[in-house]
């Protein structure tokens, strides 16, 4: 059982900074003023911001090995123990476009490692149900329209591990789309070339969020509002965003905050270093690309993603951390027990300083050391 004092958390929009909250069975039991009950051991924040754990819905790899290379349960656990190193308690694997043998093999090391988890919450499989025309990175020999039998063979026996998939609607027949629906996927509308109107049809068909904003969709142009407008428009569609500066201009995620303030959250869209197949990884700069020098994914964490809403597109505190936390959960319908301080949620939880670096880390109200 632990108590963390001293230290100072957003309720709402509010900065709470006098209560000590209690945590037991890794789960928040109480927030109170009172004295400390007996048999706690007291963790004392210096005065740093406690926020709830962040939620990543894609990362491709993180400390090591990336997944669509080496589909196994050991790099999910590498990548379990490097993420909440770093601030990152819960995160879907995404696996971009692949084979349908490289999915098949993602899906029994999720099978396999899924009792064993911490932060790993799933997969999210990125394609190959993707338009042709807004490829970005995906190998185009992959990517082709779905059936519905082969999205069949590919999930029946998937026990559940698949919790999102990014797909271009405009391309699908509607019978996978409601089959895709019934196994309780959160489906995302991404790398499309829908216009207005087909994007808002795939909103009202169950499509709930979009997939890493502005990168390959349409550009807004004032005579072909298209898939971005679409999202800004809509009242709950929600959207992913990369904060790295590099996939997406810092005065753009300010601007976009300010459109959708309530459905805007954060990814990294992290990937490794890799030479071994259809994705070859390198870093340049803050990002990495492929050896032809297409942008392929990030090199950031969300707490730097944070910063950078915080410090260069002047969100607050309380919404950046949000953006991190709350509305992932929210994406992924888990909002019941993860992205919130508050009784009775489970209890991942960082303290970081007034300046943004990360203290500690309890991943299930256990300190990570």
């Amino acid at each position: 059982m632990i108590a963390i004092k001293n230290s100072k958390f957003f309720k709402d929009e509010e900065l709470i900074t006098d209560a000590t909250v209690l945590i037991a069975e890794g789960v928040i039991q109480d927030i109170t003023k009172d004295a400390v009950p007996a048999g706690y051991e007291v963790i004392d924040g210096q005065g740093s911001y406690l926020s709830p754990g962040f939620i990543d819905l894609q990362i491709y790899g993180s400390g090591g090995n990336l997944f669509s290379a080496y589909p196994t349960a050991d790099t999910l656990k590498q990548m379990d123990e490097d993420l909440i190193s770093k601030g990152t308690t819960g995160f879907l694997v995404c696996l971009a476009t692949n084979t349908l043998e490289t999915f098949k093999r993602a899906i029994e090391a999720a099978k396999a490692y899924q009792s064993q988890a911490r932060a790993f919450l799933g997969l999210h499989l990125e394609g190959p149900y993707l338009n042709p025309g807004r490829l970005g990175a995906h190998p185009l020999e992959y990517v082709h329209k779905a059936t519905l039998e082969e999205v069949k063979w590919l999930l029946d026996d998937a026990d559940g591990v698949v919790k999102m998939m990014t797909i271009a609607h405009e391309l699908q027949d509607d019978a996978v789309i409601e089959y895709l629906l019934e196994q309780g996927i959160v489906l995302s509308l991404g790398h499309s070339n829908a216009d207005f109107e087909q994007a808002n049809h795939a909103f009202g068909s169950g499509f709930t969020t979009t997939t890493h904003l502005y990168n390959a969709m349409p550009s807004i142009h004032h005579r072909n509002p298209g898939l971005p407008a679409a999202v800004f428009n809509h009242p709950t569609a929600m959207a992913s965003i990369i904060a790295d500066g590099a996939h997406v201009d810092l005065e753009i995620i300010k601007m976009t905050y300010k459109l959708m303030p309530e459905r805007l959250f954060l990814i990294t869209d992290a990937v490794t270093a890799c030479t071994i197949g259809p994705y070859k990884h390198q870093l340049e700069g803050s990002r990495y690309v492929t050896p032809e020098g297409t942008i392929s994914g990030s090199n950031i964490t969300l707490l730097d993603a944070v910063n950078n809403c915080v410090k260069h597109c002047h969100i607050p505190l309380s919404a950046a951390i949000n953006m991190a936390s709350l509305r992932p959960a929210e994406v992924l319908k888990i909002d019941d027990r993860y992205g919130q301080i508050a009784i009775g949620k489970v209890a991942d939880l960082l303290l970081i300083t007034d300046n943004l670096t990360l203290q500690k880390v309890f991943a299930g109200g256990l300190l990570n050391v």
